[in-house]
C-alpha cells in the first residue's frame, strides 16, 4: 500500500531518513512552477474574471450630473442619463451586473420615497432595461438613504422598529421589481425581511425576481466613505442594534441559514477583507451562491495609499480581489469593477 507523505512530514524533512544527499533532497523544487508568466498562469489555483464582479452605482436626481465623491476618488453620484452611460461602458468592459443605490431629492421619517415609482432607482432601472439590454440590474433595498434621520428603519420610542420597517422594505423591493429589477438586495439586517420580501414578490407575480441577501452584514468602521456617497450617515446613534458584532462568526452562519430558509437566492458577507474567514465558512457550510462586498473604506484606503506612493494600486487591487475570490466568494461587489475588468480583459 502506498502511503502519501503529509505536508508536515515534508516540512520536517522526515522523508529524508538520513540517507539522501543534498541534491536528492532538492528533487522537490516548487519554484519550477514559478519560473515564467506562462508557467504561473498554468498552475494558478484562483482565477478572476469580469464575470465575478458587480459594479455599484449611485443614482441622484437631475440630468447630466456626474459629481465625484470626495472620499472615494473615481466614484460618482450620477443622474439617470449618466448611469446609462456608465453601465453601457461597464458592459463593454465585460461586466455582467450593476448594483444601484438611490439618492432621493426628498426624505422623511419613514423613508417613503424608497418605494416611489418615480424615484431615482426606479427610473434608473427602467432606463437601463431600455438602453443597456442584457445588463443585470441589482438594487439595494434599505431605508437609510431615504429617512431624514439616516437610520435603516423606522424609529419608534428611540429604537428601530423591526416589523414596520420590514413592511416598508417589502414595498421598496416590490417597486424595484415592478420597474424591472432582476435582483433585489436587502441590506438593512432586519429580522424576517427576506421572507416578507419573497412573499410580496411572489404574491405580485414576480416569482423570477431573485433576492441577494446581505445575510452577514457587520457593524464595521469601513463604511464611512459610503455614507458620503449615499448621503446616509445616521443623524444620531449607530447601527449596532441590527448590524452584526465584528467578533462573531457562528452568528453569521445562523443569519445565513435563516435567510436561505426564508428564500434568499444569493447570500452576502459584508465587508470582505476583514471577514475572509466568514466568507470561507459560509461557502463551506452552505455551498450557496456567495457574494462579498469590498466596501468603500477598503477601496478608499487603497486609493489613499496609492496617491501617497505607498503601494502599487493595480497590484494591490488585484491582490485584494483575488483574496476575496480565494476565500470562496462567487461574486464580488467592488468599486474597482471596471478597472479590474479592463486589466483582466
Amino acid at each position: 500500500m502506498t502511503t502519501k507523505t503529509s505536508h508536515s512530514e515534508l516540512a520536517r524533512g522526515s522523508h529524508l531518513n538520513g540517507t539522501q544527499t543534498g541534491s536528492e533532497a532538492l528533487r522537490r523544487r516548487p519554484r519550477r512552477l514559478r519560473r515564467s508568466p506562462a508557467m504561473r498562469a498554468l498552475v494558478r489555483e484562483t482565477r478572476l474574471s469580469p464575470d465575478n464582479f458587480i459594479y455599484p452605482l449611485f443614482v441622484c436626481p437631475g440630468e447630466g450630473t456626474r459629481r465625484e465623491v470626495s472620499s472615494m476618488p473615481g466614484v460618482f453620484q450620477l443622474s439617470v442619463d449618466e448611469i446609462v452611460k456608465e453601465a453601457a461602458a461597464a458592459k463593454s468592459d465585460g461586466l455582467p451586473a450593476v448594483l444601484l443605490f438611490g439618492l432621493p431629492d426628498q426624505k422623511d421619517v419613514v423613508g417613503s420615497t424608497a418605494y416611489d415609482p418615480e424615484g431615482p432607482v426606479q427610473a434608473a432601472i427602467r432606463a437601463l432595461k431600455q438602453e443597456v439590454p442584457g445588463v443585470l440590474v441589482v438594487t439595494d433595498v434599505c431605508l437609510c438613504e431615504y429617512t431624514s434621520h439616516g437610520h435603516c428603519g423606522i424609529i419608534v420610542d428611540d429604537e428601530i422598529a423591526n416589523d414596520v420597517t420590514v413592511e416598508q422594505l417589502a414595498r421598496a423591493a416590490l417597486s424595484h421589481a415592478v420597474a424591472g429589477a432582476d435582483v433585489v438586495a436587502p441590506s438593512d439586517m432586519m429580522d424576517g425581511r427576506v421572507g416578507r420580501i419573497r412573499a410580496a414578490l411572489d404574491d405580485a407575480g414576480f416569482t423570477q425576481t431573485a433576492i441577494m441577501s446581505y445575510a452577514a452584514k457587520y457593524c464595521s468602521a469601513f463604511y464611512g466613505p459610503f455614507r458620503e456617497a449615499a448621503d446616509s450617515a445616521p443623524a444620531f446613534g449607530d447601527r449596532r442594534s441590527h448590524q452584526m458584532d465584528p467578533a462573531n462568526v457562528e452568528e453569521a452562519l445562523r443569519e445565513v441559514a435563516i435567510d436561505i430558509e426564508e428564500g434568499a437566492d444569493i447570500v452576502m458577507v459584508k465587508p470582505a477583507l476583514a471577514y475572509l474567514d466568514v466568507i470561507a465558512r459560509v461557502k463551506a457550510e452552505f455551498g450557496y451562491p456567495t457574494a462579498a462586498y469590498q466596501v468603500s473604506g477598503e477601496y478608499s484606503m487603497l486609493k489613499a495609499a496609492a496617491r501617497n506612493g505607498w503601494i502599487d494600486e493595480p497590484r494591490a487591487m488585484m491582490e485584494t480581489l483575488t483574496s476575496i475570490r480565494r476565500a470562496g466568494a462567487d461574486m464580488i461587489i467592488t468599486y474597482y469593477a471596471r478597472q479590474a475588468a479592463q486589466m483582466l480583459g
